[in-house]
């Protein structure tokens, strides 16, 4: 686009201008050497209006989430929480996501949008109980030392004093 065009001139219609122009840019070789030049537009499933949607996410490797509504998005995270929950540190970690999280379902509570779906607050003791229990489960059970071997009878009876002579 280094070459802007100047306005269209009066009395000349939209068509017969934009004609013109791509004319013009053909000539100069514009549209020579364009990236995807000679291959078929990708089309989408016909019945699909949305296919060009799908696509750019599935390119961009976006999740499909952010496209829910609101509602369904926080219950999706209340659903996901004992996987958030489970690699954390402390309680306190634990305490602040369960927090972030009941802040944004209540500030959904004050304004919904979207459709009527039922969401409430998530009980943070539960959550933590719901922790504890997985941290136990993850807890690797105490190794035993391995055994102490057995004293060798030749040595047996010497002191620690003697063993160099």
């Amino acid at each position: 686009m280094a070459c802007v065009t100047e306005r269209k001139p009066p009395g000349v219609s939209f068509e017969n201008w934009i004609d013109k122009q791509i004319r013009l840019a053909q000539e100069r070789g514009d549209f020579d050497n364009l990236p995807g030049s000679g291959k078929p537009i990708p089309g989408g499933d016909v019945d699909d209006e949305l296919w060009w949607v799908k696509n750019y996410l599935r390119r961009e490797n976006l999740p499909t989430d952010s496209l829910l509504p609101t509602p369904l998005q926080l219950r999706r995270e209340i659903e996901r929480l004992p996987d958030t929950i489970r690699g954390m540190p402390s309680e306190q970690a634990v305490r602040d996501v369960v927090a972030q999280l009941n802040l944004q379902i209540v500030e959904w509570l004050r304004a919904p949008s979207g459709p009527r779906i039922p969401v409430s607050p998530v009980d943070a003791d539960e959550v933590v109980a719901t922790w504890r229990r997985q941290k136990q489960y993850v807890r690797k059970p105490q190794q035993e030392s391995p055994p102490e071997p057995a004293p060798d009878p030749s040595r047996a009876g010497r002191r620690w004093w003697r063993r160099g002579r």
